[in-house]
């Protein structure tokens, strides 16, 4: 191996450490306001793109055609999926998800764990179809570059959202500085 032997531990499955960066006792409310800009960046690039959709002018030098592509429904979809996605995965409770708590019906934590899958999977089907929508409709057709950030923000959109739910996710599960863990 080119590790030390004091260094290399078998549980790690990277084998570079991630970072640690250490927010202190503020590690829940940095998460929670991070996972909150994320949110708001996600939304405001898809409205930006929604707003510039609606007062396209025509390309530079061809007054007589018509503006080739403006944001519609098709392109509303992906996001809202990531949006439902986003409130389902984060209403459920997590010690459900554990099984903690002395929650004692089983069906009840297979019903959370499914939640949390269907959660996810409209999450997963709305950057597939952000990703589907900037091919089919944008790239394909080869409109203009300023045409083509409707569907790159659409895109930016769910990835953002994405990435918002995992910080929330990460940020909710951090210890508070005013929790206490008592056993008996």
């Amino acid at each position: 191996m080119s590790l030390p032997q004091a260094n290399y531990d078998p549980r790690r499955v990277c084998l570079n450490p991630f970072p640690e960066v250490d927010f202190g006792k503020h590690r829940r409310t940095v998460g929670v306001y991070l996972a909150g800009g994320l949110f708001a960046l996600a939304n405001w690039l898809f409205l930006d793109a929604c707003i510039l959709s609606a007062h396209a002018k025509t390309p530079w030098g061809q007054p007589d055609t018509p503006v080739p592509v403006h944001v519609t429904f098709v392109d509303w979809i992906p996001g809202v999926c990531s949006l439902l996605g986003f409130l389902v995965i984060n209403l459920i409770d997590k010690d459900r998800i554990r099984g903690e708590d002395g929650f004692g019906d089983a069906r009840a934590v297979w019903r959370a764990r499914l939640f949390l899958f269907l959660g996810f999977a409209l999450m997963a089907g709305g950057l597939a179809g952000s990703v589907t929508v900037l091919v089919l409709k944008y790239i394909i057709p080869d409109h203009a570059e300023q045409f083509k950030y409707y569907g790159y923000a659409n895109v930016s959109q769910n990835v953002a959202l994405m990435l918002s739910v995992v910080v929330l996710w990460m940020a909710q599960n951090a210890s508070s500085e005013y929790e206490y863990n008592l056993t008996l």
